[in-house]
Parts: C-alpha cells; structure tokens; sequence
C-alpha cells in the first residue's frame, strides 16, 4: 500500500490512551500533508499506536469515563495553534 500521509516531523505529538485500551496504547496527533485524488492537503490526523506501532486503518476511539477525548482535543488545538 502507498503511503498518503505526511506529516511534519515538528507537528507530531502523542497522548496516552486510558483503559480498557491495553497499556502502552497512545493517540497520535500530528499534522501534515495526505493525498487526495492526487493532490496535498493539509490535514490533522489522529492514529492508534499500539506498543510503538501505528495501527493504519483502526479510527480512534474514547472510552466514555475517560478524560481521552479532551486531552487530545486539547494537544490538536495546541499543535494547529503552533502551525
């Protein structure tokens, strides 16, 4: 599969996911550039890493209970607040 996703090495960051996720799962948050019907465009990303390893196609998910989804609103508005 061909990589579509870019991101700036300066716009990456990383938020510790709560359980039940297993441990040593993050979020990472990162902007860049992903590829479109052939053309850049700069987006904001969010991935599941699994013991160091992006997981490419498993979309983020917040256990409701956890503070998840606000720590990593919070890092994404800091990240395109720095752009």
């Amino acid at each position: 599969m061909a990589k579509t996703f870019f991101p700036n090495a300066d716009q990456i960051d990383y938020v510790s996911a709560s359980a039940p996720h297993p441990e040593n799962t993050q979020y990472k948050i990162s902007i860049g550039l992903e590829v479109w019907g052939g053309q850049n465009h700069p987006v904001a990303k969010i991935q599941m890493v699994y013991d160091g390893v992006v997981a490419g196609r498993r979309s983020p998910s917040y256990p409701l209970g956890s503070d998840d989804f606000q720590r990593v609103t919070k890092k994404l508005d800091e990240l395109i607040s720095n752009r």
